[in-house]
């Protein structure tokens, strides 16, 4: 486990991560966690007094990763881009569970599952984790047809949020 102080950086254009907001760990802080990963890997730990789990931090190069704040999390610490924040993190043994209606459905759909294993498990967790997210049972239900849908036609996680776009 670690301990330090960081300041909140947001990336401005960076391909898929632009705008996104984050925490950077640098390659000595990442060693400390994790000696041998240069791929990303997921730690639980607290920001300030946000206490989080399965998140994963994600290489940006020379070995250094960053920790992504997504909107809830930005939320419950109150802080944005140039803020400072204290950082606990450790590694996250845990193994991530997908959905279970989510895999209840795919395992009646022979196509959209074979493809989905098919998949890099992080890329399938994509999925999971953006139904999991829903905030009604409708949303999650549309999400649910959504993904299968995608899945059928071979689609990715990010083609498929792509294709809702427009």
């Amino acid at each position: 486990m670690i301990t330090f102080t960081s300041v909140i950086e947001k990336f401005a254009k960076k391909g898929e991560k632009t705008g996104w907001t984050y925490i950077k760990i640098h390659k000595e802080q990442a060693h400390q966690l994790n000696p041998t990963s240069k791929k990303s890997f997921r730690v639980k730990g607290s920001i300030d007094k946000y206490i989080f789990e399965g998140i994963a931090l994600l290489p940006i190069g020379n070995g250094n990763f960053i920790l992504p704040l997504n909107n809830t999390i930005r939320k419950a610490i109150q802080k944005r881009k140039g803020d400072s924040v204290t950082i606990t993190i450790e590694i996250d043994a845990k193994a991530y569970e997908i959905d279970a209606d989510f895999m209840a459905c795919l395992q009646e759909e022979k196509n959209a599952l074979e493809f989905y294993n098919s998949l890099p498990n992080s890329h399938r967790n994509y999925f999971s984790k953006w139904i999991e997210s829903a905030k009604t049972l409708e949303t999650k239900t549309k999400r649910i047809v959504q993904s299968l849908q995608a899945l059928n036609h071979k689609m990715g996680y990010s083609e498929m949020i792509r294709s809702l776009k427009k």
